[in-house]
């Protein structure tokens, strides 16, 4: 139900429940943050692993596409290109 259809002490607790759950997330990802620092990370360091997955997952999404056209062309399955192009079904 909506907060509006539910009583307000209901809607009230169901927001307190929410503000702690909130909270407890909170210190779980500045504890994780400490954790990874004090492990020698630096945040510069993990925003340009982020931005390099970024850059990777673009990339092989374009290949997974070529794929596709490729095999459209061939008329078979990306599958059956795999071995191919040396690939791994994992990749």
């Amino acid at each position: 139900p909506s907060p509006k259809s539910q009583p307000n002490g209901a809607s009230e607790e169901a927001l307190r429940c929410e503000i702690k759950e909130l909270k407890q997330k909170d210190l779980a990802l500045d504890q994780e943050i400490a954790q990874l620092l004090s492990e020698g990370y630096s945040l510069e360091e993990l925003d340009k692993h982020i931005s390099l997955l970024h850059e990777y997952n673009e990339i092989k999404d374009a290949g997974q596409m070529l794929l596709g056209k490729l095999a459209v062309i061939r008329g078979v399955t990306t599958k059956q290109l795999y071995p191919e192009y040396d690939l791994e079904l994992s990749d």
